[in-house]
């Protein structure tokens, strides 16, 4: 198991391999389609985004409602293809290290992670309930009227994730 901090480093991105077990602890950021949709036309606008990415993880998710006293509800990974039209833009411009989903990614966000340098990781699916136990704390951050597709910043600790794709493009998909 490889304990991991963000904000993530090219050199830490550039270690980790396909099949790795890590166990991932610091801030990420939640991001579904829309607010990728909406990140990136900020980039085409020349405006700043809402959050820092360099060195970031986005995890592909649309949390329940926290139930009282919880940070989040159930939290689990959603299917990743359909960020695929924005992850190189965010991986080439923004500095952005991994992504958090479930399923294979298409062959122009790999070559981008390649380039670029960035890991994909794969979070269970189903086990929602289990992953928000990892999440310490919850701000909402961005595009609010997205509902839980919104940007969150989420605190975690030891978020138990597998290296799907790393940054040479060997991938557990194959």
């Amino acid at each position: 198991m490889i304990k991991l901090t963000t904000p993530l480093s090219l050199e830490t991105v550039r270690s980790l391999k396909a099949g790795d077990r890590v166990l991932l602890s610091g801030v990420i950021w939640t991001g579904r389609d829309q607010a990728h949709k909406r990140l990136v036309a900020l980039l085409d606008e020349g405006k700043p985004l809402p959050c820092d990415l360099d060195g970031q993880v986005i995890y592909f998710v649309g949390p329940c409602p926290a139930k009282p006293g919880m940070p989040i509800g159930s939290a689990g990974p959603t299917t990743s293809y359909r960020m695929d039209a924005y992850s190189p833009r965010l991986l080439a411009e923004c500095g952005l290290r991994g992504m958090i989903g479930k399923g294979a990614r298409t062959a122009p966000v790999v070559e981008a992670m390649k380039q670029y340098g960035a890991v994909y990781f794969a979070a269970t699916g189903g086990a929602g309930a289990l992953i928000a136990r990892c999440v310490k704390k919850c701000e909402l951050v961005a595009f609010p009227d997205l509902g839980p597709e919104a940007i969150y910043r989420l605190e975690v600790e030891d978020f138990p994730l597998v290296v799907a794709t790393d940054a040479n493009g060997e991938t557990l998909y194959r």
